[in-house]
């Protein structure tokens, strides 16, 4: 049976909004809701988030006037505990940290983050059209730097091309697909001349919480400078409108890959039948599933975190019983800068000498005889592609 996808009915306060700026990205980003009194008259908010509004914080608050009408008037909504702030941010029970994931030690340039040995990340913006509570990198979104300086980018694009292992840049930020397709341009083909740089990805929730800034200029732009993998962030089903849905099948239409990365969070998806529904849904539009993340312990996020073992709940739930394809991967980025560890259900209960013991989600239990290792042999032909991927010789 096709999966339907509803199309979005506006929020009262924008109901006499004419469709041709209603659809209108750059309208969306125009009358972002940013104040008590733009939030106050989409919702009656509650005396948590009220005080949320004149708190000391530093991290900003706004969304789309398209997001914001994904939520209902009541502040349990899934889709309002996103992106409406709470007095809760400010009351540390567990863990909280300005940069969960240590990217600061690992800025080799202002713009640039590199931790993993063949891909960096390129900041290109430090702007979103929409901050959400749970932002892991509250220590530098929301400035004024939509796009960088002549130097700070000039700078990132040197230690790019001076350091010959990154194969693969990921764009983020901020969020990318907030910069017009003309800066877009400018980073897509400057990033092409580098001869080393295979792959590009984008990270944007755009599609999510914008989903009119995706256009055919755009999609053609993804594929005049190929390979570039789109990564986007829906959260809960209700964030896949017709649309979305619409945007999705656009880019992927003209033949730009996209994966999906959720974030467990507390009250708004952490139940087994919502990572379902998305996982299925995206799917069906042809966006592979690809990471279940844990929330990171950024500032401000104690309220909005689920317990890891909430979360390994979840995908036990799901293990075995949908197919792989719909299957993202649960990680946890260990704080401090350890970079992503994966954790699944583990069903290898014992082992005696070259005996595995296991037993599968649905009870089935068997056992895997391993080779001795006298018998495990080198493989011809392993030097020139150790040489090409420029592995240590040790690895083999």
């Amino acid at each position: 049976m096709p999966i339907e996808f509803k199309s979005l009915e506006k929020n009262s306060t924008f109901s006499e909004v004419a469709d041709r700026d209603w659809r209108n990205w750059r309208w969306q980003m125009r009358k972002s809701l940013r104040s008590l009194e733009d939030y106050s008259s989409c919702f009656t908010l509650s005396e948590q988030e009220e005080m949320a509004f004149s708190a000391d914080s530093n991290f900003q608050i706004q969304t789309t006037p398209y997001y914001a009408s994904l939520a209902e008037d009541h502040p349990d909504d899934p889709i309002r505990k996103i992106f409406t702030p709470n007095a809760k941010e400010l009351s540390y029970q567990y863990q909280q940290m300005l940069d969960p994931l240590g990217e600061q030690k690992n800025r080799p340039a202002r713009r640039i983050i590199h931790r993993y040995p063949d891909r960096a990340l390129f900041l290109v913006t430090d702007y979103c059209s929409v901050y959400c509570r749970y932002c892991t990198r509250k220590h530098f979104t929301g400035g004024e730097a939509v796009f960088p300086k002549v130097d700070e980018y000039e700078e990132a694009l040197a230690y790019i091309k001076k350091t010959t292992k990154i194969r693969e840049v990921i764009l983020s930020g901020g969020d990318p697909l907030t910069l017009s397709n003309s800066k877009l341009e400018k980073v897509l083909s400057d990033l092409r001349k580098i001869p080393h740089v295979e792959l590009i990805r984008i990270g944007s929730r755009m599609p999510t919480v914008n989903p009119f800034r995706i256009d055919q200029e755009l999609v053609d732009l993804f594929k005049k400078h190929k390979p570039v993998y789109l990564m986007t962030h829906f959260n809960h089903p209700k964030e896949l409108t017709k649309e979305a849905s619409e945007a999705l099948e656009l880019v992927v239409d003209h033949g730009t890959p996209v994966f999906n990365q959720l974030v467990l969070l507390n009250g708004v998806n952490n139940h087994e039948a919502i990572i379902r529904a998305l996982s299925r849904r995206l799917l069906y539009l042809r966006v592979k599933p690809y990471y279940m993340f844990q929330c990171d312990p950024s500032e401000g996020t104690d309220h909005l975190r689920t317990s890891i073992e909430d979360s390994l709940k979840i995908q036990n739930a799901l293990w075995g019983k949908v197919s792989g394809l719909m299957m993202p991967n649960y990680s946890i980025d260990i704080p401090g800068g350890g970079g992503k560890t994966s954790i699944s259900p583990n069903h290898l209960k014992g082992v005696d000498g070259n005996r595995h013991l296991f037993e599968g989600f649905d009870g089935v239990a068997s056992e895997y005889v391993s080779p001795d290792a006298g018998d495990i042999l080198g493989v011809r032909g392993v030097e020139e592609f150790v040489e090409m991927e420029g592995m240590p010789a040790v690895c083999c």
